[in-house]
């Protein structure tokens, strides 16, 4: 049966274990496209469209970070994908550690990139919802526009601010305001994180004002076999800000990865 996700699906099968990366709201798989082209040259790497963003079919209403946990499964099993590192940035990452917590047996290696497991807050719920019920009313331009100097740091590249820009005005109101009221009812993924048996690395641009560094600090401490790595000069996109460093962390953590058994 065709995937419900839309998604792409590059590079060849080899010994190098798989990588499967997990955007970030209000964005698509193209968020990950230095990655693609940089590490599908020597492994299998898997990005999807996260239900109602990108190509991906739009379920209005509300989406629990479950359900999109269990969209990725899906796609994965119809893929053939067994095992294999999984990365996700801000939402993404969430939605990563919730895969985890469903499907952990699958997973060889952890990345979590400028994000973060504590539950939300009353405030939190209520903006989120707020926020939510603005995009369904004005669609996405709006929101774009204010938050793109925090989603990339105001001396981010021309090309990234566009392509980061075009992303966010892209997705669809629907599918936002359906994460977004997701997302509020998130869980702690706390005690999640204490129990990892497997690498992980975390990752954070040093002018992130979403998820500071502190935020990265307190999930490296809770993992019990990670590796903080810092990119200065980044804010909450450093996988486009920073590719090329953001890559030599990755790749090295892969390779790590790949020597440990199976």
């Amino acid at each position: 049966m065709s995937p419900f996700l839309a998604y792409e699906d590059k590079g060849v099968d080899t010994s190098a274990t798989p990588l499967v990366l997990v955007h970030g709201h209000p964005f698509d798989r193209t968020m990950w496209t230095p990655q693609l082209e940089e590490f599908s040259r020597e492994r299998r790497v898997v990005a999807p469209d996260l239900r109602g963003y990108g190509a991906s079919p739009v379920v209005p209403g509300i989406t629990p970070l479950a359900d999109f946990a269990a969209d990725i499964e899906a796609l994965l099993d119809e893929l053939k994908v067994d095992t294999f590192v999984l990365a996700g940035l801000s939402m993404g990452g969430q939605i990563a550690m919730e895969c985890y917590d469903r499907f952990g047996d699958r997973v060889r290696g952890l990345v979590l990139a400028d994000t973060f497991p504590t539950p939300e807050t009353d405030e939190g719920r209520a903006w989120r919802n707020t926020m939510a019920d603005r995009l369904l009313r004005e669609g996405m331009r709006g929101y774009a526009d204010e938050v793109l100097e925090k989603m990339v740091a105001p001396y981010a590249a021309p090309e990234v601010k566009a392509h980061v820009h075009r992303m966010m005005t892209a997705t669809p109101p629907e599918g936002a305001a359906a994460a977004l009221r997701g997302r509020a009812e998130r869980p702690d993924y706390r005690p999640v994180l204490s129990r990892v048996t497997i690498p992980a690395l975390v990752v954070v641009g040093t002018d992130d004002e979403y998820t500071p560094v502190a935020d990265a600090e307190a999930m490296h401490a809770l993992l019990p076999d990670s590796t903080l790595h810092v990119i200065d000069h980044a804010a909450h996109m450093p996988n486009l800000e920073r590719p090329a460093e953001f890559n030599a962390a990755l790749g090295a953590f892969l390779r790590a990865v790949d020597a440990r058994p199976a």
